[in-house]
């Protein structure tokens, strides 16, 4: 991760950031990067074994200070409770990483509306959560802030069969744009990122269980031809949660090898037309 870094070392010293779903997949990329800068980190997570043990581990691995916390983002008591323990221990909190997430791939037909609740109580309202906890509390001491929230290139196109994450999603986009806006007044930032495919082990064998993760392969939808490397979302994560980003407000980066712009265009799909094909309809155009 280091010899990948974008940033400077120390470019985040004395910085305290949050970073909910911390423990794993990209939070845990996002959070090891943050922490080699210089950054005292938050994780949280409702696993508290595997909290432990990654800040640990990260701690020997990058040194500073990662500091555990469990919290389940959709109860708003453990929500304050993290932001509490975060200003007891740092005596202040510079950015809200807003990765907690769920998801699953299914008919929407076959959903119960608990299935829906599952994911949007956790995507939206856990962003909700944390967003108007802290914001309240930067606002009250009049301290500038930070909010950087993952979202997806479907949070602005929707997408079938992931329909309670495509709302969540969306909304979460708008609360990024609405809070820019309302909230710049008190120097409190409001950005988000939209990745593309950047496969975890965890998340992708629970999305696309069994011969699914081989039949669909993301890396054949995307123009670059291949997924997302972790620490390319870490780098952006950074530059986002730093000081250099300063002027970026209300913004929403997507990071995804071009997928869902190939998605988006009615000729994309031209693409599979042969060079004998082209050359077929190159002819008959001539002879007409």
């Amino acid at each position: 991760m280091n010899n990948k870094g974008m940033l400077k070392e120390n470019s985040l010293n004395g910085k305290t950031i949050v970073v909910t779903g911390g423990g794993s997949g990209l939070g845990k990329s996002m959070s090891e990067y943050l922490l080699s800068l210089g950054a005292n980190i938050v994780i949280t997570s409702r696993r508290e074994d595997l909290l432990k043990k990654v800040a640990n581990n990260m701690m020997k691995e990058f040194g500073g200070k990662v500091l555990p916390i469990t919290c389940d983002v959709r109860n708003p008591d453990l929500v304050s409770k993290v932001i509490d323990e975060s200003y007891s221990e740092f005596k202040k909190v510079d950015c809200l990483l807003n990765n907690a997430a769920g998801n699953f791939i299914s008919p929407t037909e076959r959903l119960s509306t608990r299935a829906f609740d599952a994911v949007i109580d956790i995507v939206l309202k856990g962003t909700i959560n944390f967003s108007l906890l802290l914001g309240k509390k930067w606002i009250k001491q009049k301290e500038p802030g930070n909010i950087l929230n993952i979202v997806t290139t479907y949070a602005w196109t929707g997408s079938g069969y992931v329909v309670p994450s495509a709302c969540a999603k969306a909304g979460v986009l708008s609360l990024t744009r609405s809070l820019a806006v309302e909230w710049a007044k008190y120097n409190i930032r409001s950005n988000a990122i939209a990745p593309g495919p950047f496969p975890t082990k965890g998340a992708w064998e629970r999305l696309l269980p069994g011969d699914l993760k081989d039949k669909f392969d993301p890396s054949k939808k995307v123009p670059l031809k291949r997924v997302g490397e972790h620490h390319e979302l870490a780098n952006l994560a950074a530059y986002l949660v730093s000081d250099f980003s300063s002027y970026i407000n209300g913004e929403v980066i997507t990071i995804d090898g071009g997928e869902w712009l190939k998605g988006a265009g009615q000729f994309n799909n031209l693409e599979r037309v042969s060079d004998e094909m082209w050359d077929f309809f190159s002819m008959i155009r001539k002879k007409k």
